[in-house]
């Protein structure tokens, strides 16, 4: 490679770094438009295929299928939020409960733990349980708790508006099929959203049914949240596993080994799902390395919060896809699926 060759490559080099930056503060800035549109952009993906069902197989026009498909999701979200907000309120009633329970757990632990023969013996003595943990604090927690879901119900309204249109654009422009990488992008994006999301509720559905049997509160909200959560590769499953812990660890009829099994179980299913099922049905469909998923939910966590890790999957499939069009950007996609030998080949050829 000569120098004017290298010289060039080095202020592309560079002017991709600058152009990143920049995009990356527009992305964050933004953040309260696009984060609305971006979800309800995939929503529009994943009810696509309800759609086209309903306009195939029931032969219903397009704009009342794009009407009972939305009155479907809003029954769906409305239930969902209703679950929330009653469990809530459920443990805002068996607060007083979870309080003793808290306060005999801390009283165990210290006296199970060696704190004489650490010398702190005297100063644990002046920790009274009940000044730790309060109704005050408890009922602060489900305040803030309850704001939040009110804060989801507000947006969740926003994505509904922006999903409803871009469902009833599709559906105008039905008969005008996608081609090139339009069509790539949405083929691939919307298998991952369809298949995701089935792995996801049988994932939830499965840890919901073993809380109930064993008793722990709040298991169909768990079970929800392990829905969710699912679409956050790698982390997502982990937090799901933990989530239950401390509801666990204060309800007075949990047993020890029941407590274990609350813990144990899903892990299981979880390491099942996502080690033997989920790699047989989704498979490579999105060609990204997984250092590369990990990488971007940090980028897109760090950008976007929760809705960032999220979509920071299929944002990065879609991006992998743009860059193999250009010759310049063809090596970075080579990278983000973990083709390194081919990305070296080819600067070599260069």
């Amino acid at each position: 490679m000569d120098a004017n060759a290298r010289e060039q490559r080095i202020q592309t080099i560079c002017l991709l770094i600058l152009s990143t930056i920049c995009v990356a503060a527009s992305l964050y800035w933004l953040r309260p438009i696009l984060i609305p549109f971006v979800l309800a952009l995939f929503f529009s993906l994943g009810l696509a295929p309800i759609v086209e069902a309903q306009v195939r197989w029931l032969r219903m026009p397009g704009a009342i299928a794009v009407a009972s498909t939305m009155l479907l999701l809003a029954l769906v979200l409305a239930l969902v939020g209703s679950l929330v907000s009653s469990s809530v309120g459920a443990l805002s009633k068996n607060a007083t409960a979870y309080q003793e329970q808290i306060v005999v757990t801390l009283e165990r632990a210290r006296n199970a733990l060696p704190l004489d023969a650490l010398g702190l013996e005297e100063a644990s003595e002046g920790l009274d349980p009940f000044s730790i943990v309060n109704a005050g604090s408890i009922s602060d927690l489900l305040v803030g708790a309850m704001n939040t879901v009110l804060d989801l119900s507000s947006r969740g309204l926003v994505v509904l508006v922006f999903t409803f249109f871009l469902l009833a654009g599709r559906a105008a422009t039905r008969g005008r099929e996608s081609t090139g990488v339009t069509r790539e992008i949405e083929d691939r994006v919307k298998r991952y959203i369809v298949n995701q999301t089935l792995i996801s509720a049988a994932t939830g559905l499965l840890v919901w049914m073993i809380l109930a049997t064993i008793g722990v509160d709040l298991a169909l909200v768990f079970g929800l949240f392990t829905f969710l959560l699912n679409f956050i590769p790698n982390i997502g499953s982990i937090i799901a596993v933990l989530l239950p812990l401390p509801v666990v660890l204060v309800s007075p009829e949990i047993s020890t080994f029941a407590a274990v099994l609350a813990i144990v179980l899903p892990t299981l299913v979880q390491f099942v799902i996502g080690n033997v099922v989920a790699p047989k049905i989704i498979g490579d469909a999105l060609q990204l390395h997984p250092v590369t998923i990990l990488l971007a939910l940090m980028f897109w966590g760090a950008l976007w919060g929760i809705a960032g890790m999220l979509l920071a999957v299929p944002i990065t499939a879609i991006l992998r896809i743009l860059m193999e069009r250009f010759d310049v950007t063809e090596p970075l996609a080579h990278v983000l699926a973990g083709g390194l030998d081919e990305a070296r080949a080819r600067r070599a050829r260069a």
